[in-house]
């Protein structure tokens, strides 16, 4: 039994390369949002409030809950991709990075471009490490683990949504303007992304001498 799902045979260094893409500028956006200060998407609000309760960066918190989540998979009897372990690691160490590069800001002028950004960013992002089809990253592989066990998919990914942000919230991280946003406008966002990026398969190439009839 494979432990990992196999990598799509054709296009590998261009689905390798879009992964890799993909994930930093994911890492990246959240890593805008964390800067801005008015309000997180749920995960982030989950590792913001462990960082500030608990110590360690965000980025440290986004690796170990991501472990955490694919430990879940396991009763669902999911395999990940090599798109799933690098999204558990990369993100994170992305997201550490980039509040080194990037100081604190306080300015309404400033902070506003930095959330627009990071939204529009995570957007793109999400499309392309979907797009590279090398697995689907771990909190995406959790939801529709336990919605193929015959629950609604809306009402899975709502629930698990609604508890990490609720727990993030209690535990210190932002909610605010911005979790509302991004709720409101990643939808759309990726309704263009991820169809835009996709690197579908390419059709088998048939042997020439069966492909062309023989003339007479």
């Amino acid at each position: 039994m494979r432990l990992i799902e196999p990598v799509p045979a054709d296009r590998r260094p261009a689905r390798f390369g879009l992964l890799l893409a993909g994930l930093v500028a994911y890492g990246i956006s959240v890593g805008l949002m964390l800067r801005a200060e008015l309000g997180l998407m749920p995960w982030s609000v989950l590792g913001q409030g462990l960082s500030e309760s608990f110590g360690l960066g965000v980025g440290t918190w986004s690796i170990i809950t991501g472990v955490v989540v694919l430990l879940l998979w396991i009763p669902l009897r999911r395999r990940p991709g090599f798109g799933t372990l690098g999204n558990v690691v990369l993100v994170g160490l992305t997201i550490n990075a980039t509040l080194a590069v990037l100081p604190e800001v306080r300015t309404v002028g400033v902070q506003v471009p930095l959330l627009l950004a990071g939204i529009v960013l995570n957007g793109v992002a999400t499309g392309a490490y979907i797009g590279a089809g090398l697995g689907a990253g771990p909190r995406d592989g959790l939801t529709t683990g336990i919605a193929a066990r015959g629950h609604s998919l809306r009402v899975v990914r709502t629930s698990i949504e609604v508890a990490v942000l609720g727990i993030g919230w209690l535990l210190g991280g932002t909610v605010g303007v911005g979790t509302v946003l991004y709720a409101v406008t990643i939808g759309p966002i990726m309704h263009r992304t991820v169809p835009a990026l996709r690197l579908r398969t390419r059709p088998a190439t048939r042997d020439v001498g069966q492909a062309t009839p023989a003339r007479p």
